[in-house]
């Protein structure tokens, strides 16, 4: 199914199912006018006598170099190959084809003077299936996220590789074999291609859409916690937090009470419990979560609006003004990266202290050690709660800011810079951590609740639970304990967790 985009009109969800279910994407027709418009435009500049940045001149430091009308076409070739200096691993072919979509919208808004024929080539490789090969390493956020967009644009002119069939082949293979020609590139269209946030928006976008997901489970498996280690439920009522107001707390506090409604683990302690309060990783979930929603949210408002965005440059109006700015600079992405990075890092931290609760038998409430029935010759969670120290900590070292880290580059032409590329990618390996520490708290809650039978969690609970042990059964006596923490882990991280239990969070304020 092809997924059709209207740029300043795609929302959230259209592009998170872009990225997942590894879509096909074309522009509305809506956006031909305009981008026909400003193409022309462009056109007459190049053959005019004013110098007009990346369309008659060189780039960067260059810029006040002057460039004969016949070799406009070398130029913009000139530029995609030596701005190919990508280094690293390859992105997936998920994360490549978001990256193509998101150069098409940023292309619809019509104010970068591109030809039909060159976004006509984005679109039908996207149809094809030939995804270009992008190293994930080069570029530091402004000016464009200049290499690795560089290497998708080499792709459409059938230089460097692309993903075919399941294959990595040379671009001009795979675009011979469904009958492409490589586009020749006119005035600007090298710069249009390279300058842009969409990499970096790219990589932002799904380090969110993990982190929605990983915060959806934490609240499900911060309730199991909470109802195996006996908490209490008062809490999470909503007087609490309705007088502090924050959406983001009054909807985590919402979700707990739901999940956790009927349960006979609850009420068997709500009137004799000598306990005055719970430690705050219990008592304080709606707070913490509540706070790491806001800023999710906050982000989301960001990238939705950049997704959007026409920010190559020039830019190319309606009036016939042709305008150099800095739209490439992705300073509201590094921003939103580093938000999402502090609520991984926090949503993991107040996980990991659940499960060092549910093992310590001095807080969980009568709890046998390490949740194993048989302590001391059985070691029981003892070292899964290690791990996920481990996870919590290195998390921590990688949400430190990376938006504040600015180098000059291009002899200080480009004298600051943003770092939202690799202030976004570190993200995934954030999101992995986290997915591995929720799915070992998981591990805990469930081992903890079965541990108080006859008596029974909540019909939610109790649902997730029984999928947890489709795939891990309960733990008696001691065994190999990584394919259990990598097999719940997953559940958290391709959604089975939080698609148990249908409750909505939107990713944008209430």
């Amino acid at each position: 199914m092809t997924t059709i985009l209207k740029p300043g009109h795609v929302d959230l969800a259209t592009l998170e199912t872009l990225y997942r279910e590894n879509g096909i994407a074309k522009l509305d027709q809506s956006c031909i006018k305009a981008m026909e418009q400003s193409a022309a435009t462009l056109s007459a500049a190049a053959k005019g006598e004013a110098s007009v940045y990346g369309v008659n001149t060189g780039f960067g430091k260059l810029a006040n170099k002057k460039i004969a009308p016949d070799d406009v076409a070398t130029l913009q070739r000139n530029l995609i190959l030596s701005h190919c200096s990508g280094v690293g691993d390859p992105f997936d072919e998920a994360t490549a084809r978001l990256i193509m979509s998101l150069k098409l919208i940023s292309l619809g808004r019509g104010a970068s003077g591109i030809a039909m024929t060159t976004v006509r080539q984005i679109e039908n490789m996207l149809d094809r299936g030939i995804i270009p090969v992008i190293p994930c390493q080069g570029s530091v956020g402004a000016s464009g996220d200049l290499a690795p967009l560089a290497h998708m644009a080499a792709a459409m002119i059938g230089e460097g590789e692309v993903w075919f069939r399941g294959d990595r082949m040379p671009a001009k293979n795979a675009l011979a074999a469904t009958r492409l020609k490589p586009v020749v590139l006119g005035a600007k269209e090298g710069l249009a291609l390279i300058n842009g946030t969409q990499v970096s928006t790219a990589l932002a976008l799904i380090g969110l859409f993990n982190a929605w997901r990983a915060m959806q489970s934490a609240l499900i498996t911060g309730a199991m916690s909470t109802d195996a280690a006996m908490g209490s439920g008062a809490p999470f009522r909503a007087e609490i937090h309705a007088v502090r107001g924050h959406q983001g707390q009054i909807d985590a506090a919402k979700f707990i009470r739901a999940v956790m409604e009927g349960s006979a683990i609850r009420e068997s302690h709500r009137v004799d419990d000598e306990r005055v309060q719970d430690p705050y990783c219990i008592r304080c979930q709606p707070q913490v979560m509540g706070a790491c929603i806001d800023l999710l949210r906050n982000a989301a408002k960001t990238l939705q609006i950049e997704a959007n965005a026409a920010t190559d440059n020039p830019l190319v109006f309606e009036d016939g003004s042709i305008v150099s700015g800095g739209n490439f600079h992705a300073e509201p992405v590094a921003f939103a990266a580093d938000q999402i990075a502090l609520a991984i890092a926090e949503i993991g931290s107040i996980s990991q202290r659940r499960i060092a609760l549910m093992v310590d038998p001095t807080l969980s409430y009568g709890l046998p050690a390490f949740l194993t029935p048989k302590p001391g010759l059985n070691s029981g969670f003892m070292i899964a709660e290690v791990t996920s120290a481990a996870l919590m900590s290195e998390n921590k070292h990688l949400a430190n800011p990376c938006s504040i880290d600015s180098t000059p580059t291009s002899c200080n032409q480009e004298d600051h810079v943003s770092m939202a590329c690799h202030g976004a990618r570190r993200l995934g390996q954030m999101s992995t951590n986290l997915n591995r520490i929720i799915g070992i708290e998981l591990l805990t809650a469930a081992q903890g609740v079965e541990l108080r039978a006859p008596l029974k969690t909540s019909p939610p609970l109790s649902g997730v639970i029984a999928a947890l042990r489709e795939n891990v059964p309960s733990l008696g006596d001691d065994r190999f304990m990584a394919n259990d923490i990598e097999a719940s882990s997953d559940l958290v991280a391709t959604g089975v967790v939080c698609g148990l239990i249908k409750l909505e969070l939107n990713t944008q304020a209430a």
